[in-house]
């Protein structure tokens, strides 16, 4: 009764049931339904993960941006501290120079003072002994 109804393309299965498709066509057809529902899981699962990838990626690319930015602003500190040195350098030695020039000119005049008070001294000595 089988091979009657097949040249109808109608076909009875195992269990009785009437089927438009050849047994093993449905088969075939239900064998690759499973695989494209499995490739679909794994397509699925292979997206999300490279979602998860991609936000970690970018939360690392943005950790990296931060600490990029953060050594640059301490860079240019440390560069602004070094020109900062060299100003109170420079100023600390026109500083220096000055004082200097200002200790001689006062041991000029002290030296100077001093020759003045030996002769108003002389001078005092000389009229107090006549």
């Amino acid at each position: 009764m089988a091979d009657p109804l097949a040249k109808y393309g109608i076909y009875i299965d195992d269990l009785s049931k009437i089927h438009v498709l050849e047994p093993d066509v449905a088969n075939q057809t239900n064998k690759l339904k499973e695989e494209c529902q499995n490739f679909i899981s794994k397509i699925t699962e292979f997206q999300m993960n490279s979602h998860e990838l991609v936000e970690i990626i970018d939360q690392l690319a943005n950790e990296v941006e931060k600490e990029k930015m953060k050594t640059i602003g301490t860079r240019n500190l440390l560069r602004s501290v070094a020109k900062e040195r060299n100003a109170q350098k420079q100023q600390i030695q026109a500083q220096i120079i000055e004082k200097s020039m200002e200790l001689e000119r006062l041991r000029i005049q002290y030296d100077s003072l001093k020759k003045i008070e030996m002769e108003q001294v002389e001078t005092i000595e000389q009229l107090t002994v006549n």
